[in-house]
């Protein structure tokens, strides 16, 4: 049997995932009267994944197609989750790029194609949605090309074979339709085709000694942790001895339990794997991403996985505000540790050390999109931590102290492109490119320092109503410029312990916008708003309205204003650095590193 192994790449939203549903639903991967027939975005099984409608982790699939068996591999479109793609473009042999007919290459694309040209991966180009009435393939194309020879690295990678459709529909075309219609008639069988013709067979080396990198790690109730990887040489059987190789190093040698391949969302457990396969393997306990498990007697490792070093840090601890202990399930440094180190094992784009001056952790990764997936995952499972403020990691580069740089693009209604300008050159960033698209929305890309873009996502959202597309892509380290001025204003500071009393609300409404309402429970030195001014303002929320025997008409009626409730990201991009983000499983709560006032009064002094 011959096998295909291909990674499905692209941008955010441009139907990686849809496209993989209808290659499961047309090669009869279920049965008609399984429950997936009737599902969309089936490979997004994470609950994050459905809830924000992105892939994070990549998965594996498989489907048949005549006698090849195609392994297709699912990757994340947002560079936050580059490791995902970087660990997993090992197992594929070629790659199909998908591209909005309307969107065009965008940050994403530019990074997921560079990936697999790194990786030397036949490329397959699908310009997708074809059917958008704001459709321009053929401009798209173009745009295309310009990419490819910006990236490629040789001649080699500028060959690719082009292909249109709609991947919702379930149809792909070898040319391009005057006009698609839904009742077109059309199927995936083009694609199929031109996988089998352009993707080369990796069943290929059955006959050498038997070699497998690790690329992800996986968990069975069962049989415990499973290693999978691409066979890339030999045959393996159920009950074979293996050795697991690290830089040509034996580490140790396992008996293998149980052999498991894909078919289509499911594993099924076989007595042997071949070559070229993307398989499962349980019997190694002690592992990690990017050994090598061989015959023992050639313990010879492959290539380890080349994955780029993260931008940004947080600390991560215990939490130690005074409601702590109340509504998690997993609070003590020990079990933060844990589930830190597990998280470490699986995600590679990760780093995580201890922190020499506390109990917590600092805990870095490729962006706030990676850290905030990482919060809110331990928050679900029911962890009680607190966290500091997103910081850039510096480089000395050369005797230079060096930032991280992104390029930034952003698409945006001409109504707010002077607001789009007056951001930017607050936040030091220099434009590379403007144009006006032909949906009338202006495009504009700059370059500018990651440090100058924390928490500009939720800035733009709010200066244009919700209507601005931000995307980013790394650019790599530059000499260190200066930070931009703080633009957040001060914060409204509780004073007092207790819960928040609808009378003192609405006199501190007076001063910001509030977070909390009536009968929330707050603490001292809790942040309970964002002030209209530039300095933090005390208050206290927790007093009640004196009672007398006097009445008068109206006396008693109590307007506020509803609270503005931040989710995680959001609060992630608001703290500043003498402010910690305390994450349970039923609330954030902002609050200052000193909680009374006095504290922080004497560290103000002894500072200026």
């Amino acid at each position: 049997m011959q096998i295909r192994n291909i990674a499905i790449i692209a941008h955010v939203d441009h139907g990686k995932t849809t496209l993989v549903d209808a290659m499961l639903k047309q090669t009869h991967t279920f049965r008609d009267n399984q429950k997936e027939m009737s599902e969309t975005l089936i490979m997004d099984s994470n609950e994050l994944e459905r809830e924000k409608g992105i892939t994070i982790l990549a998965k594996n699939t498989s489907v048949f197609y005549k006698d090849t068996k195609i392994n297709i591999i699912d990757t994340p479109g947002h560079a936050d989750f580059g490791g995902e793609v970087e660990r997993t473009l090992n197992m594929a042999s070629g790659a199909l790029l998908l591209v909005d007919a309307a969107e065009g290459p965008l940050p994403q694309t530019k990074f997921v194609l560079k990936k697999a040209l790194e990786a030397k991966l036949k490329i397959i180009l699908l310009i997708n949605k074809i059917d958008r009435k704001d459709a321009r393939p053929k401009e798209i194309i173009t745009e295309i090309e310009n990419l490819f020879l910006e990236l490629a690295h040789d001649d080699e990678g500028l060959h690719f074979v082009t292909l249109y459709g709609v991947g919702r529909d379930g149809k792909i075309f070898t040319r391009l339709p005057e006009k698609y219609t839904p009742e077109m008639p059309g199927s995936l069988e083009p694609l199929f085709e031109t996988i089998i013709a352009q993707i080369p067979d990796s069943a290929s080396k059955d006959e050498d000694p038997f070699q497998m990198l690790i690329s992800t790690l996986d968990y069975d109730n069962y049989v415990g942790k499973l290693c999978i990887g691409k066979v890339t040489a030999g045959k393996l059987k159920k009950n074979d001895m293996i050795a697991l190789v690290s830089d040509q190093k034996v580490v140790s040698t396992h008996r293998v339990q149980k052999l498991y391949t894909s078919v289509g969302l499911t594993r099924k457990e076989v007595d042997e794997v071949t070559s070229g396969d993307i398989v499962a393997v349980a019997g190694i306990s002690q592992l990690s991403i990017g050994m090598t498990i061989t015959d023992p007697a050639h313990p010879v490792s492959l290539p380890t996985i080349d994955i780029e070093e993260p931008t940004i840090k947080i600390t991560v601890g215990p939490n130690t505000s005074p409601l702590s202990g109340r509504e998690g399930t997993f609070f003590s440094s020990a079990q933060i540790r844990d589930r830190l180190m597990r998280e470490k094992e699986a995600n590679v784009g990760l780093k995580i050390d201890q922190d020499p001056q506390s109990s917590k952790f600092i805990v870095a990764g490729r962006g706030e999109l990676h850290l905030s997936v990482l919060l809110e995952t331990m928050r679900r499972e029911g962890y009680e931590i607190e966290v500091s403020r997103p910081q850039v990691i510096y480089k000395d580069i050369d005797g230079i102290v060096s930032e991280p740089f992104e390029e930034v693009t952003i698409d945006v209604g001409s109504e707010f492109l002077g607001t789009i300008t007056e951001e930017f050159a607050k936040r030091k960033g220099s434009m590379e490119n403007m144009q006006t698209l032909a949906t009338g929305t202006t495009r504009f890309v700059y370059k500018v320092s990651t440090q100058n873009l924390l928490g500009i996502r939720n800035q733009l959202l709010t200066k244009t109503k919700g209507t601005a597309i931000m995307n980013t892509y790394f650019l790599g380290y530059y000499p260190k410029i200066s930070k931009m001025e703080n633009s957040r204003s001060g914060a409204i500071v509780s004073m007092q312990t207790g819960p928040a009393l609808a009378y003192s609300l609405q006199n501190a409404q007076e001063r910001g916008t509030l977070f909390v309402g009536p009968g929330i429970d707050v603490y001292e030195g809790m942040v309970v708003g964002v002030s209209t001014r530039e300095f933090d303002i005390e208050v206290n929320i927790c007093k009640g309205k004196k009672l007398t025997n006097n009445r008068s008409v109206g006396e008693d009626a109590i307007f506020l204003t509803p609270a503005m409730v931040l989710n995680l990201e959001q609060s992630l991009d608001f703290i500043v650095d003498n402010e910690l983000l305390e994450i349970t499983p039923k609330n954030l709560r902002i609050r200052k590193r000193l909680l009374t006032g006095t504290q922080r009064r004497v560290l103000d002094r002894s500072q200026n």
